[in-house]
């Protein structure tokens, strides 16, 4: 089903319609769930491969807790969450490690 489009109902009972109208406000608050996460996680990304280490460091914390809230909601599967967080840690620390010559 395409964004924005109306649900289809076959049957015309009110516990049907109320499923599939509880289904379209859940999917709207799962999809601003996703978008924030995914906005955090590419202003994280934009500021790791700038180099700004003040950035990146303010925007850190608060993406990992957004990634934990969305797996907490069900938005973010576990794994998929921990992969995300795995990743971003790793280039996080690589702008801050100082490489000894």
């Amino acid at each position: 089903m395409a964004q924005g489009q109306a649900t289809k109902v076959k049957k015309r009972k009110k516990s049907v319609l109320k499923r599939a109208k509880q289904s379209i406000q859940r999917a709207e608050v799962n999809r601003n769930n996703r978008t924030r996460v995914r906005t955090m996680m590419k202003r994280l990304r934009n500021a790791i491969t700038a180099g700004d280490k003040t950035a990146a460091s303010d925007l850190f914390q608060p993406t990992l807790a957004a990634i934990d809230t969305a797996i907490g909601k069900g938005v973010l599967h576990e794994n998929t969450g921990n992969r995300y967080k795995s990743r971003l840690s790793i280039a996080y620390h690589t702008i801050h490690v100082t490489k000894k010559a």
